[in-house]
């Protein structure tokens, strides 16, 4: 069983500090949401609100459409894993997963019986005898995972859980970790500071700057169409292009930059007007190197200074003829070898692959 988590108009206040301010969003049940967004943001200090280990300053946190004002940790129906796992080295397996069922009374049969249970959805069927130590790293993962869901939580919290494990393994748990949300169906709030993560796994992302929400939605809609400049370069990678607004097509703005002139699109809630400071943005892989018959809306001339081999990309670094840089990726099955530094080129990209908003702070300032 899964629950609604809303929060109203929740800031958390340290002093004078706002940890989180003004947040209102509403998780859906059975929804997998991740917080997303840099150290400090305030994700985790909304987990610690949901969970109950934080009271907010201000508005409410309601779970099942019940206000979860002056009820604790333990009277609320979430569990949380936290990114240290915080599993009992001295205990097996079955144990740990069993353990707080055992401190809610449950008797040892029926807390076996859930632990194997339990040991079977997360694939670890028969090494419920084992040490945590004995476990490796997404072994362990899934322990704690299994553990907090032995209490049949209607909404689990993760912080960050995936952070201490190395890039393979985290790869593999994000596969590993969705296909558990789905076959126990509860809501998931997972907070990280990957965006590789939560566009993986999420069904929505919410991401934060400076204790505030800067953007909901689904992965594409944040991916593709970024509201602020700090989305647009924190999301993914983005190539940033400074201008003012000199012309509007429709949808489209035109934007006078140092290099030139290019045309790109609007957001329906981020209209600009003509004269308006703007950053137009594309991402590197909406750049093109044009062949034969290809005609694109903007073009702009590069100069090659460096590449790097990624396996599936070739990422080239170029500039342009204000001193900008500007990053695009190439396909590896893509013959490049005319492409060398110093060489002079020219690129295109689409207005549709290209945003314009207002000039704002990147994530990257």
């Amino acid at each position: 069983m899964s629950a609604d988590v809303e929060l109203s108009d929740v800031s958390v206040t340290f002093g004078s500090f706002y940890a989180a301010k003004n947040v209102n969003v509403k998780v859906n049940g059975g929804e997998f949401f991740s917080f997303l967004g840099p150290s400090g943001c305030g994700k985790t200090t909304l987990l610690r609100a949901i969970s109950g280990f934080q009271e907010p300053s201000e508005g409410k946190v309601l779970i099942d459409n019940k206000d979860m004002s002056g009820i604790g940790p333990n009277k609320r129906p979430t569990a949380l894993i936290f990114q240290n796992l915080a599993l009992f080295p001295l205990m097996s397996v079955s144990e740990n997963i069993a353990f707080s069922l055992e401190v809610r009374g449950v008797s040892k049969e029926e807390r076996k019986k859930r632990a194997d249970e339990l040991l079977e959805l997360i694939a670890l069927e028969g090494q419920g005898d084992k040490k945590v130590h004995q476990l490796s790293g997404g072994q362990k993962q899934r322990v704690a995972i299994a553990r907090a869901l032995a209490v049949e939580p209607k909404v689990l919290l993760l912080d960050e859980p995936l952070s201490a494990l190395d890039l393979k393994l985290r790869q593999r748990m994000r596969t590993e970790l969705r296909e558990i949300q789905k076959r126990v169906n509860i809501t998931f709030i997972y907070i990280t500071h990957d965006q590789g993560e939560a566009l993986t796994m999420s069904d929505r992302i919410a991401v934060m700057n400076e204790g505030e929400l800067e953007q909901i939605g689904k992965c594409d809609e944040v991916y593709n169409n970024p509201l602020t400049p700090f989305v647009a370069t924190f999301v993914g990678e983005n190539n940033p292009l400074y201008g003012k607004v000199t012309g509007i097509e429709g949808d489209k703005a035109k934007i006078e930059t140092a290099d030139g002139q290019y045309l790109a699109t609007m957001n329906e809630s981020k209209k600009l007007n003509i004269g308006d400071e703007s950053i137009a943005f594309v991402r590197p892989e909406s750049l093109f190197i044009p062949r034969d018959g290809d005609n694109f809306d903007n073009k702009i001339d590069v100069n090659i200074e460096s590449f790097e081999f990624e396996g599936n990309l070739k990422n080239f670094y170029a500039s342009l003829k204000s001193g900008a840089k500007i990053k695009f990726s190439v396909p590896n099955a893509i013959d490049t070898s005319s492409i060398t530094s110093g060489s002079s080129i020219v690129l295109g990209f689409e207005s549709s692959k290209s945003v314009i908003l207002p000039k704002a702070s990147l994530a990257i300032d």
